[in-house]
């Protein structure tokens, strides 16, 4: 059996979203990168919450403290950037 290729890239750092402060950016384009599936059902619940209703689906949400923390609750399973002003 071969080398699990997996090993090396687990952990916070490699799948945590890094969240703009407030003041940086007023909208944020979350993306769905994982899927909730194996994951408590909190977590499927915040991910309802933020417009994600399956992977791979884009979100613009508001950028203030109640956004910011649904997005640390679930940042192992999303993508944030500052969304692009129309």
């Amino acid at each position: 059996m071969g080398r699990n290729p997996v090993v090396g890239r687990q952990g916070p750092a490699y799948h945590a979203a890094v969240i703009p402060a407030e003041g940086a950016a007023p909208r944020l384009q979350v993306r769905q990168i994982r899927s909730g599936i194996g994951h408590p059902e909190t977590m499927r619940r915040t991910l309802r919450a933020l417009g994600l209703k399956r992977h791979q689906s884009v979100s613009e949400v508001p950028n203030n403290a109640s956004v910011r923390g649904m997005i640390i609750k679930v940042r192992h399973l999303v993508e944030v950037a500052p969304a692009q002003e129309k």
